[in-house]
């Protein structure tokens, strides 16, 4: 088990997301995160490293790296909000198979990671996980082009990379993902108005994508009912990138998506990549 040394520091790192710590609150915590422990030790396997990375005192989260060779691209993973990164063993090996290194990355709370998951803690968490994902990169000569992906819940933080290290990385992918996460919530059936959380006018998500520049790949389920393909659709239309593109994966929904519509989905996701290093 690696443990990543050190924290990164927070300062400078602005907070665009302060509608957030309105939803910080227990009856929406416990509908937003689904977390799950592991406690199983991390068998020794070849291409897999598991490790964790310091995301405040005391705190670290855990990680999964599946990779392929040291020069592919890698890919920095933040799951949805039921999952944990050591289920992403079959399907790392089928990144690895296109060419692809995957790090998947755990939040609070789950898998084998410390501490308990709030939206806030999830935005500013990802900062240090970069960190420690470019870390273990650089300490173990992996030399690939680097992504941004995010799927379900997880777009909050890979959008939030997206805005912040646009310099660093070579595009951002957000599959079954969303821009308001408001929207989000009212569609599947949480009452917030009755609880009295205001509504902003304009979601810091939407305004974050439009200043996001990096090229972009949205992939959506045609029949998403978790996170309607509208959502999907907002988000593209959204986001600032002129290089961006969007793909509808027909006939699946939000758990199917990938199994459902594999083909498509790894052509898309290799031809992206592929066309950004």
């Amino acid at each position: 088990m690696m443990q990543m040394p050190g924290t990164m520091s927070e300062e400078g790192i602005a907070k665009p997301w302060p509608e957030l710590s309105s939803l910080d609150r227990p009856e929406v915590l416990q509908f937003v995160f689904y977390p799950r422990r592991d406690f199983l030790p991390a068998l020794p396997a070849a291409n897999v490293m598991s490790g964790s990375v310091p995301v405040a005192d005391g705190i670290s989260v855990s990680f999964s790296f599946y990779f392929a060779s040291k020069n592919c691209p890698n890919i920095l993973f933040f799951h949805g909000n039921g999952e944990l990164a050591s289920d992403y063993a079959d399907i790392g090996a089928i990144f690895n198979g296109i060419g692809l290194n995957l790090f998947v990355a755990d939040y609070r709370g789950y898998g084998r990671s410390d501490g308990s998951p709030t939206l806030s803690n999830m935005i500013a968490d990802a900062h240090h996980i970069f960190a420690g994902f470019k870390k273990v990169l650089k300490d173990n000569g992996f030399s690939g082009k680097l992504f941004i992906m995010g799927r379900s819940l997880g777009s909050v933080s890979a959008i939030e990379l997206a805005y912040h290290y646009q310099s660093e990385l070579n595009g951002v992918i957000i599959e079954s993902g969303f821009v308001n996460i408001f929207n989000l919530l009212s569609y599947l059936g949480f009452p917030l108005k009755s609880l009295g959380i205001a509504l902003p006018e304009e979601p810091s998500g939407v305004r974050i994508a439009r200043d996001i520049r990096l090229p972009a790949l949205v992939i959506h389920g045609e029949y998403d009912s978790i996170v309607p393909l509208e959502e999907g659709k907002s988000l593209y239309r959204n986001i600032g990138a002129k290089d961006k593109h969007m793909v509808v994966i027909p006939g699946v929904d939000h758990n199917t998506i990938f199994a459902g519509g594999m083909e498509r989905y790894l052509r898309a996701l290799k031809d992206f990549v592929t066309a950004h290093i």
